[in-house]
């Protein structure tokens, strides 16, 4: 009878004389293919914790008193106004700072906020997205009345400018399409699902509809990102963001009702923050 051959899995034997073999470690990574980013995926998470956000938040507002719905419209007046200002302290960054010089920062801000707003009120931007909410309303309400109008467009007006000016908007759609992953707009997913509760619950459906608002600026942003490639530097995205907190100070003003503050005016300004960065580190 011949002789029986064991097998041992996993463990490999040699002559006494032979010289022993070298252990070789394979991670995960070296057996698998890192999985590939999908630039705009976290966009689409976004949009879908706005619909289900509202979607909760418009079943939790028809059973809140109006005065509860009031406080928490206060409260998210609060936490945008904490929101708005630790953005806009991006006008401290060092990088800007070095670019435009010590003193030039704010008066980068400034003008981009003047000559945005300028631009913004030229081309009637807050009329034609409180138009464009309207006209939103009517194909997706059945509430015709002049209160329940209202009460949609400005649901739709505030969602869409909280959901679409804070710094997770830009950075994060930036390098969502820079392919360095979509973790900060997941994580703003999840803020902005949590948000929607609390504005359906007393706006009611135009919060739902801000979810096409998200999709059109946060897909641009990405696509400008793939685009871009890396050639934002860091000193534009701390202009940007620091323009985007006073937007958002505007924003809360108007949750708080303090003041009509006619934000989406102002929006042009993120786009010319940019440009006079350029401009003055090329004077210098």
């Amino acid at each position: 009878m011949p002789p029986q051959t064991s097998v041992v899995v996993g463990r490999t034997s040699c002559p006494p004389n032979a010289a022993p073999l070298k252990e070789t470690t394979l991670s995960r990574a070296d057996l698998s293919e890192e999985s590939p980013v999908i630039p705009g995926l976290g966009t689409a998470v976004n949009v879908a914790t706005v619909l289900v956000g509202s979607t909760i938040g418009v079943l939790l507002g028809n059973r809140l008193p109006v005065r509860t719905r009031d406080v928490v419209t206060d409260a998210l007046g609060l936490v945008t106004l904490l929101i708005a200002g630790t953005s806009a302290m991006a006008v401290l960054d060092d990088d800007l700072s070095d670019r435009v010089g010590d003193g030039a920062p704010t008066l980068v801000v400034l003008g981009s906020l003047l000559i945005g707003g300028i631009v913004g009120s030229l081309l009637r931007l807050e009329s034609r997205v409180e138009a464009f909410g309207g006209w939103l309303q009517g194909r997706l309400s059945r509430e015709t009345g002049s209160a329940e109008r209202h009460r949609f467009v400005e649901g739709f007006v505030v969602s869409s400018l909280v959901f679409c000016t804070g710094p997770l908007t830009i950075l994060g759609s930036l390098n969502d399409g820079l392919g360095n992953g979509a973790e900060q707009l997941v994580l703003k997913a999840a803020l902005d699902g949590f948000a929607a509760i609390a504005f359906a619950a007393s706006f009611g459906w135009g919060v739902a509809a801000s979810a096409i608002t998200v999709l059109v600026v946060q897909g641009s942003l990405t696509l400008l990102g793939l685009a871009l490639g890396d050639a934002l530097p860091d000193a534009q995205l701390a202009a940007v963001t620091a323009t985007g907190g006073l937007l958002l100070v505007g924003v809360a003003l108007r949750l708080l009702r303090v003041r009509e503050i006619p934000v989406a005016d102002l929006l042009p300004a993120l786009l010319v923050a940019p440009i006079l960065v350029g401009a003055v580190a090329g004077l210098r």
